[in-house]
């Protein structure tokens, strides 16, 4: 079975979980709104103060960039600016409750997930429910990675190209290694986030073993699809220039768009209902129809020695 026939079944099977429980659909959109109202609920109050001048006014915007950065120099002497202490802490604040608001309807999704796997009917409500009696295992992981993933912002920035390599691979080898965290929320008591990452990266180790190299999912379809779909748009493209009809351009686009944002969206989900799968197979031993062991075992690819 070759990569791309193992992302469509891949595809083909979340989808069937999918159609039987539609309310799955609901998360990511439940997500985005409240991701939506945390950024306007910082932002607002900062870009909207009051400071004696209109808000179109690019004078009101001057006063709003004053007292959010501050005048420096930079290694080689040139003035720049950079953000205020007060700033960057506030966003900072920012950045940890997003995190935890994203880790939160991820628990919720996740819970219902498994559920769906094993049979069982879905419900938004129920999975907001069982991720508000999670807080304090949320409120911990979102601690731990936000700080890891400042940690590994900084080696970027501070280390230049070796520290953008540097910072890359621990990236990867961290992904890989929390992979399994938000399902570990949603079945075990501990709330320690260390325990999580070392048992999320012992289910992984125990199941595909210590040579696995690359994770094997339904994004390589989305994006095979989304290259292969690009040449709609050159078709379109060159039969609006011969015929000047500017238009038919413009409806090719409309809906390539709408359709790239549906393949996204759909992805997005049988990802999440395939990385659930996963683990149920990694820490059970179970199936979950309809995926088979084939689609389980081989969803990381191994190092030939």
């Amino acid at each position: 079975m070759n990569k791309f026939l193992r992302s469509w079944y891949l595809f083909k099977s979340s989808l069937s979980i999918m159609k039987r429980d539609k309310q799955l659909l609901l998360f990511p959109i439940v997500t985005f709104i409240c991701s939506v109202m945390i950024v306007l609920f910082f932002l607002v109050p900062v870009t909207l103060r009051p400071t004696g001048y209109a808000y179109h006014t690019a004078q009101h915007w001057h006063v709003i960039g004053q007292s959010l950065f501050v005048p420096t120099t930079d290694a080689h002497g040139r003035a720049t600016e950079t953000l205020s202490p007060l700033a960057m802490g506030y966003l900072v604040f920012m950045y940890f409750v997003s995190m935890f608001f994203a880790t939160f309807f991820n628990v919720a999704f996740f819970h219902e997930i498994l559920a769906a796997l094993k049979g069982d009917t879905v419900s938004l409500g129920r999975g907001l429910r069982f991720a508000a009696s999670r807080w304090q295992a949320i409120l911990l992981w979102t601690l731990f990675a936000g700080v890891v993933g400042l940690i590994i912002k900084q080696i970027e920035e501070r280390l230049g190209v070796v520290g953008r390599i540097l910072g890359r691979l621990i990236g990867i080898a961290w992904s890989v290694a929390a992979v399994f965290v938000i399902p570990l929320i949603v079945q075990e008591e501990t709330a320690n986030p260390i325990t999580m990452l070392k048992n999320s990266a012992g289910i992984l180790r125990r199941t595909w073993g210590e040579s696995l190299i690359g994770f094997v999912g339904i994004r390589l379809l989305s994006g095979i699809i989304s290259i292969l779909s690009i040449g709609f748009l050159i078709a379109a493209g060159a039969i609006a220039a011969m015929t000047h009809h500017w238009w038919i351009f413009g409806v090719v686009l409309v809906l390539w768009l709408a359709a790239m944002f549906a393949l996204s969206y759909l992805s997005n989900v049988a990802s999440q209902i395939y990385k659930g799968a996963l683990f149920l197979y990694a820490k059970e031993g179970t199936i979950c129809q309809p995926f088979n062991e084939e689609m389980l075992d081989s969803a990381w690819k191994y190092r030939k020695e």
